[in-house]
């Protein structure tokens, strides 16, 4: 068809001579009418590049967002709501000040980079006393105080205030509580949490180091922290106590340590190991705590044998001497056979004990496979150290019993073998523990031993060695309290 006669929508076509050319449709939308002919648009003018500096309107648009109105949604789908506040205001909130207390200033110092708070209080008539709670008349304030509190920042940040005191009818003068600090503290409550997290974690020198505190600030953190865990510690029942002592220093120089078996806590620290030492620890009981001891684990030192029968009744069937111990005298006497035979075998020219000391004292389970074998052959022999070595594990087999009455009938055996033996050491060390069996036997009843106590010292030897020794005895019985008590030692304005 020609051009006037072609069916709409097809394609317009051109007639040159003889011959005819269909050209295709616009892509592009029509300008005009419709019909008019498919014209592509005008191409846009691109957004000139920025120029240095600020535009006239860039000048008159604010650079950052203007605030959200309030309840409005942020990206992430929380909600907004915006506070304007001045300074007073924002640390009131911050230090959890509540009436009568309010803060009336500010102080933001650059160069010492310290941000001081000054704190007032309402003019009241009366104010509860800090002992009993009743309220009291107002006395006087003392001379302005200062605590340090958690940094703001890089700024230290320091509280300013004169405590009132009042004067109670009972207790007659009294500073009142604070409800942001602990009693003659010079630290918030919340600063003072701070630096028990840390004392927990590490030595009181790197925690002085990171947050700017001397020795006797360390120290009295820790103190006033131990005196509020005893304080709040509660009278519960105490099943099973364990008994043992702990080196101060080298020189003989002990310390006395009371543990909880159940709940692997420390009860009591004293200093020496003498029962005047132990006798310390019954008057923080209650008789009813002291009714419901079922056993007591120890070593077999008579001092504290002693403490135990003046203040517990039935001492004689509670007390339970801790088959490690027992373990222990029987192995010095194995290694004192051991040493003997050694210096005469090595005299003649037979060194197969040399080297030998620990094979004899460990399990033959936990050797490799090679020095078991070597172990076997001398533990088969006719040595002396040999015939010692089995009286020892003969003896130890006893803890294997679950009745008294065969148990006994072993024993009875063992020791006849064992003096019978010729051998010094071993014969000594069965009448040890021939005296003492009355309190080895009563292990098949309470089934306790003191290995909690022991891996309570492991971790009181840390704490040691962290500090790098104690020079005053104090400090190291709060170290232990602290670490070890299973005390609540949070500040009270914490919790």
């Amino acid at each position: 068809m020609n051009g006037g006669g072609r069916l709409q929508g097809s394609p317009p076509v051109i007639v040159c001579g003889s011959k005819e050319f269909r050209l295709p449709l616009s892509r592009f939308p029509l300008r005009g009418k419709a019909g008019a002919g498919g014209f592509p648009p005008r191409r846009q003018r691109r957004a000139a590049p920025p120029t240095r500096g600020v535009s006239k309107r860039s000048a008159e648009t604010p650079l950052v967002h203007p605030p959200r109105l309030a309840g409005s949604m942020h990206p992430n789908g929380a909600c907004i709501h915006p506070i304007a506040m001045e300074d007073r205001e924002l640390y009131r909130r911050i230090l959890g000040i509540e009436s009568p207390w309010k803060v009336t200033s500010v102080d933001l110092q650059l160069k010492p980079k310290e941000v001081h708070i000054y704190l007032a209080h309402e003019d009241l008539p009366t104010w509860p006393c800090a002992e009993c709670g009743t309220p009291s008349k107002l006395y006087d304030h003392q001379p302005q105080r200062q605590w340090r509190h958690l940094d703001t920042c890089q700024y230290r940040t320091i509280l300013h205030a004169d405590p009132p005191r009042s004067q109670c009818p009972t207790h007659g003068v009294r500073v009142v509580k604070l409800p942001w600090a602990e009693p003659s503290s010079r630290f918030t409550a919340l600063f003072e949490a701070l630096a028990i997290a840390w004392l927990k974690a590490a030595s009181q020198k790197a925690v002085g180091d990171q947050l700017g505190l001397s020795w006797d600030e360390v120290h009295g953190i820790m103190d006033r922290a131990v005196q509020r865990g005893l304080q709040r510690r509660q009278a519960e029942p105490i099943r099973h106590l364990g008994v043992d002592e702990k080196a101060f220093r080298k020189g003989h120089k002990y310390m006395t340590v009371v543990n909880d078996l159940v709940r692997g806590r420390v009860l009591y620290v004293a200093e020496d190991r003498k029962q005047e030492s132990l006798d310390g620890f019954w008057g923080t009981l209650t008789e009813g705590q002291r009714q419901g001891i079922e056993a007591v684990a120890m070593d077999m030192w008579d001092p504290y044998v002693n403490s135990v029968r003046e203040h517990v009744a039935d001492a004689d069937q509670k007390i339970v001497f801790d088959k490690f111990h027992v373990a222990q005298h029987l192995g010095k006497a194995v290694d004192e056979v051991r040493r003997k035979e050694n210096q005469a075998l090595r005299a003649e020219g037979d060194d197969r004990l040399k080297g030998t000391r620990y094979d004899w004292l460990c399990n033959p389970a936990t050797m490799d496979p090679q020095d078991r074998r070597a172990f076997a052959a001398l533990r088969q022999s006719e040595l002396k150290t040999a015939r010692a070595w089995a009286l020892k594990e003969t003896a130890m087999s006893l803890y294997t019993y679950v009745y008294e009455g065969p148990a006994r009938k072993h024993f009875q055996w063992w020791y006849g073998w064992a003096v019978r033996s010729r051998l010094g050491p071993m014969k000594e060390v069965a009448g040890t523990l021939k005296r003492r069996f009355a309190n080895i036997i009563t292990y098949l009843k309470h089934r306790i031993t003191n290995a909690t106590s022991e891996s309570i010292n492991a971790k009181i030897q840390w704490v040691k060695y962290t500090a790098r020794g104690f020079r005053n005895k104090q400090n190291f019985i709060n170290a232990i309290y602290f670490h070890c008590g299973g005390l609540d030692l949070a500040p009270a304005a914490t919790k």
